[in-house]
């Protein structure tokens, strides 16, 4: 294992399980899926760009040459995407031992509501519906592996509310808000998820994490660009981790043997950095009526989508 991504703790050896990463083109995605290829995981990795998948490949094979590393496509912000690698993992079956729902946007500096292809805001589906489209469709699969899955969030999980009479901030837009809104509903589904597997016996263990503040990723120049005095830019770089310690959190929650669910993330000040270990939840993420309600509105809103694909 590489002394980049070496973690603070041991993962076990993983070799002959099968992991499957979203969002590991780049950033603490490629670390979490760097991590888990270290310890003998073979991997799949669904990527929006081929061409940043195949770098990150060629990344994660230097430090693992004898990973098995297959790319597949797929655009959380397109339903067709989504329901397209469903059906193909469906019918090949592959070993899926793991699962970490790691792919995000944040359209800081952005003012602009964007809606999908599928007609969603942005924020929403891309972090929110494309990964609950993806595991509901991959439930018989997950349920006869036993999968673990492992839900990454954010700090703004903790900071923000569902606003549930507008869901889709097509009253009030705010970046920032949109995106906070769209981890709230991915917690909310997680616990969720892992409440109906307890209740109807699925066997599939889920557990959280989030990453705290990584300075070295994507979105640090928008966030920059906000904060003009310098401020917060400074905090960040002194309390935040880079990508390799900030993956850890998700690599923990794919190792741990504690019963699920539990929530990881750093332990440093703020929860910005420092050492991955297991944390309280947020609390609103674990309110089962809200899980239950969430569960319902999505499952709603991807019936009415595809019924108006086939009108």
């Amino acid at each position: 294992m590489s002394r980049a991504s070496q973690p603070e703790f041991a993962l076990p050896d993983l070799r002959g399980r099968t992991a499957l990463v979203t969002g590991a083109s780049n950033g603490v995605g490629t670390e979490i899926a760097r991590g888990l290829a270290e310890a003998g995981a073979a991997l799949i990795l669904p990527v929006r760009n081929r061409e940043k998948g195949e770098s990150a490949a060629a990344r994660i094979r230097a430090g693992a040459p004898d990973a098995g590393v297959s790319l597949r496509d797929l655009d959380l912000a397109r339903l067709d995407s989504t329901r397209a690698l469903a059906e193909t993992l469906l019918a090949e079956r592959p070993p899926l031992d793991l699962v970490v729902l790691n792919a995000g946007i944040v359209l800081l500096g952005d003012p602009v509501r964007h809606l999908s292809a599928d007609g969603f805001e942005l924020h929403f589906q891309t972090n929110f519906l494309g990964h609950f489209a993806l595991t509901t469709a991959l439930l018989p699969l997950l349920r006869e592996r036993r999968t673990r899955v492992v839900v990454q969030l954010s700090l703004a999980a903790g900071m923000s509310t569902l606003d549930w009479h507008d869901l889709q901030s097509a009253r009030r837009y705010a970046p920032l808000r949109a995106y906070g809104a769209s981890k709230v509903a991915l917690g909310l589904f997680g616990y969720e998820l892992a409440r109906r597997s307890a209740a109807e016996g699925w066997g599939i263990v889920v557990h959280l994490s989030h990453p705290g503040v990584v300075p070295d990723t994507g979105i640090a120049p928008a966030m920059r660009a906000r904060d003009r005095g310098g401020v917060g830019r400074g905090l960040a770089e002194r309390l935040g981790n880079p990508p390799a310690r900030a993956a850890q959190p998700a690599l923990m929650a794919a190792v741990t043997d504690a019963a699920p669910p539990c929530f990881f993330g750093p332990s440093g000040a703020l929860h910005f950095g420092g050492a991955a270990s297991r944390q309280r939840p947020y609390r609103r993420l674990t309110d089962p009526v809200a899980g239950a309600r969430l569960w319902s509105v999505a499952t709603q809103l991807l019936g009415d989508r595809a019924d108006a694909v086939r009108a």
